[in-house]
């Protein structure tokens, strides 16, 4: 089995959480975000779904 394949069955088989961490750093990655632009995007987002995990 190649890296690539080891790598991709081993996040077929990661939490969906991993799943969408590794996702979102790919989408970042691939549109050149700069890093201090990603963190300041991440941090509301985050605290947009905490606020929202509060009121359910």
């Amino acid at each position: 089995m190649s890296k690539e394949n080891h790598n991709k069955s081993s996040l077929a088989d990661a939490p969906k959480s991993v799943q969408l961490a590794v996702d979102l750093i790919q989408l970042l990655e691939e549109n050149q975000i700069e890093t201090d632009t990603a963190v300041e995007a991440l941090s509301i987002a985050l605290n947009d779904f905490k606020q929202k995990a509060a009121r359910e």
